[in-house]
């Protein structure tokens, strides 16, 4: 009987054990999903840190830092270190992602020149007319710190007057298509201008049949 007692008793102790050991085991949290921010406006030459917050299948959230990958979808116009710095290199957006394992996060970063003074528009071709049923490409170069840079997917362009008959132009491009049809010979301004600071520059152009 007392040798029943002592066995009943080492197997209590036993599961107690077990217990206490079973609720001290520990498993890491799964990361699911990365949050990556600033989405933000820079300028040319300016930085700004980013900075990536991972949520685990606990519910819980933490701030990545240590093993996050860092990358830029167009490094011409921003670039990122490794410890997640951005750097505005030129006019445009940019897609930053962070990835930590097998999961990954983005932000869009849009750059804009700082310290534009002038704008000059030119054809691509150098034509100043073409014919109905053609198109010609344009090209904004933006003077900035003394530097020439190409803004033109950065500005905004239009026509002066707005409304041409058999005439149209890309607004974001800068590209100027035209239908065939047209029969009277038409002139226009084509213009660019910085949507940040309103600065403008306009080129005369000419359709003809």
């Amino acid at each position: 009987m007392h040798k029943w007692r002592i066995l009943a008793a080492s197997t209590a102790l036993l599961l107690v054990g077990l217990g206490l050991g079973c609720e001290g085991f520990f498993v890491d949290p799964v990361l699911t999903g990365i949050a990556v921010g600033p989405a933000a406006t820079i300028q040319t030459g300016t930085t700004i840190q980013m900075t990536a917050l991972g949520t685990f299948n606990d519910g819980s959230q933490k701030k990545l830092s240590s093993n996050t990958f860092w990358s830029s979808g167009t490094p011409s116009v921003a670039t990122i270190s490794q410890s997640g710095l951005v750097t505005g290199v030129g006019p445009g957006q940019s897609v930053i992602t962070a990835a930590s394992e097998t999961v990954s996060g983005s932000a869009t970063m849009t750059v804009i020149v700082g310290g534009l003074t002038s704008i000059q528009v030119t054809s691509q071709d150098g034509f100043t007319n073409i014919t109905y049923g053609s198109s010609e490409q344009f090209v904004a170069t933006g003077t900035a710190n003394g530097e020439h840079i190409d803004i033109t997917d950065s500005v905004t362009w239009s026509t002066n007057p707005r409304s041409i008959p058999n005439v149209s132009i890309d607004s974001s491009r800068g590209l100027l298509t035209t239908t065939s049809g047209g029969t009277a010979i038409v002139q226009f301004e084509v213009i660019a201008t910085d949507p940040t600071t309103g600065i403008s520059d306009g080129i005369n152009f000419t359709v003809r049949p």
